[in-house]
């Protein structure tokens, strides 16, 4: 098709609620923003209901903060990576962040009980019926979370190749196997809301049915805010001339790719025939449908590729850089509008899967509400680490000053397993030979950069002075003394004497 420089269409302006926030909290507080109070006491209730219902004259006794505890275990394993669980409490590779925190026997016997609803209710059906209440949980604070212009939506895997009716096989994911979860997310990866495939995908409620892969997405859909003010991308699993319009009466821009069968009314050139001009060709096609503008660009630069949008067009074409076998070097390469904002939006999922598979949990169970329950960990986590990264960057915050995720998951495992808890009375075993390691040298100014969270060292449960043979320097910062006293949770020396008292300051 000729140049239209009237088909060009304006990207919608976002007027919705900035993104930052006032300050950048802990870890351990984005983290709790998903794992509340409300959601650790109902899988302790059904826990302990569960041991109590496989054997009346065995309690499992779990309280919260002993599930945190093992949460907190959990993740640690997530970053070490030892073959076997048991391993963690094993002489020859014993792991003081795991081990001192509880003892193998019971950790294994939580895994073991560790329940999310009750097996006598009524489930109606229902194949999730083992993890609704978990899903009844997240789903709305995922929900909640402000929303970035630009939204995805995806297919996601949950590694899994035991027996489950259902598992599902995708062979394009790098995880062929396992559990498949429709993923709304923007650009980075941040987690927005979630639909479980459990079977057949009905109608979106107040929609027609378009399919089963256009009704996830209406059904996705409806937990976008301000929908005038969003801009919705999938790809060709998803698309469909109904699907563009459905959105379009909801008032909601969108942008995919599709299949040359899906066009009715839009007819391309063949791959042979394109191949033929040079690189970088495209051809644009219109049609309307019910009132609705559809423009489809098909592009041409190692294959053919079609994209349509109720939105964009091929106008304006950029210049883009593209290896040439033939020559050897690089080439300039026309490349549609449309074609680029595809390439921005998507690929947030894909930015998700990177970042949970960098540090998944990965503890082997025959049960598949496990597998779910440490998927969402991890999905938690990563969800929690871009909100603080949003944090940050809204605040001017320099990257190098930021945690990486790694660091970010450190913070948060140490403080599942300490706050609120008295490890000295706990600890089993000969004492750990890296716990001296565990603390850098106090710098010339400010404290060591290892201590714990404020809310450990305040949490008045188990800072009791213990004196050692050795001195060292306090790690209050810019105190320069040298004591023998430090805390037996904190792991930490401080001053305790008649002149000063940077114990008791430590811990405020």
């Amino acid at each position: 098709m000729a140049k239209q420089e009237n088909s060009v269409t304006d990207d919608p302006v976002r007027q919705g609620a900035p993104l930052g926030a006032d300050e950048v909290r802990l870890p351990i507080q984005y983290f709790r923003d998903f794992f509340d109070a409300d959601l650790l006491g109902s899988i302790v209730e059904q826990s302990n209901l569960y041991c109590t219902q496989q054997n009346q004259n065995c309690a499992l006794k779990l309280d919260q903060n002993e599930l945190e505890q093992f949460i907190g275990t959990v993740v640690y394993m997530s970053v070490l990576h030892l073959p076997r669980p048991r391993m963690y409490w094993s002489s020859a590779c014993r792991v003081s962040q795991v081990a001192d925190v509880m003892s193998r026997d019971r950790w294994e016997e939580i895994i073991h009980f560790i329940h999310f609803n009750d097996n006598m209710a009524p489930n109606n059906g229902d194949r999730l019926f083992k993890v609704r209440s978990l899903i009844d949980s997240l789903l709305p604070k995922f929900q909640a979370l402000p929303q970035a212009q630009m939204l995805s939506v995806d297919e996601q895997m949950v590694p899994f190749k035991g027996r489950s009716s259902l598992k599902q096989y995708i062979p394009e994911k790098p995880y062929k196997w396992g559990y498949k979860i429709f993923v709304l997310c923007d650009t980075e990866g941040l987690v927005h809301s979630f639909d479980i495939f459990a079977g057949k995908i009905g109608p979106a409620p107040g929609h027609p049915d378009i399919g089963a892969s256009g009704n996830i997405v209406l059904k996705l859909a409806q937990d976008i805010h301000d929908a005038a003010n969003h801009l919705l991308c999938f790809d060709n699993r998803f698309s469909s001339l109904d699907l563009f319009v459905a959105l379009a009466n909801k008032g909601i821009p969108a942008l995919g790719t599709v299949q040359q069968s899906c066009l009715k009314g839009c007819s391309f050139s063949e791959d042979t025939e394109i191949k033929k001009k040079r690189r970088g060709t495209f051809e644009e096609q219109q049609v309307d449908v019910d009132n609705v503008e559809i423009r489809a660009v098909k592009w041409f630069d190692n294959s053919g590729v079609i994209v349509a949008s109720t939105f964009a067009s091929a106008w304006p074409v950029s210049n883009i850089e593209r290896w040439d076998r033939k020559l050897k070097k690089k080439v300039s390469v026309e490349c549609p509008g449309i074609i680029s904002l595809y390439t921005k939006f998507m690929g947030g999922v894909d930015a998700l899967d990177a970042l949970i598979a960098d540090y998944r949990i990965h503890i082997r169970s025959k049960k598949y509400y496990h597998r779910f329950f440490f998927h969402f960990v991890d999905m938690v986590i990563v969800n929690s680490w871009l909100l603080y990264r949003r944090d940050c960057e809204s605040l001017s915050v320099p990257r190098k000053k930021q945690m990486d995720l790694l660091a970010f998951r450190t913070s948060i495992a140490q403080a599942l397993c300490m706050q609120g808890k008295d490890l000295s009375k706990n600890k089993r075993g000969p004492p750990s030979s890296d716990v001296e390691r565990e603390f850098e040298k106090k710098k010339r100014r400010g404290p060591a950069k290892a201590i714990p969270t404020q809310e450990v060292r305040s949490d008045a449960v188990g800072h009791w002075p213990v004196v050692e043979r050795e001195r060292q320097r306090c790690k209050f910062p810019n105190c320069k003394g040298q004591t023998v006293f430090k805390c037996a949770k904190c792991n930490v020396h401080l001053c305790l004497n008649k002149n000063k008292n940077c114990f008791r300051e430590f811990h405020e």
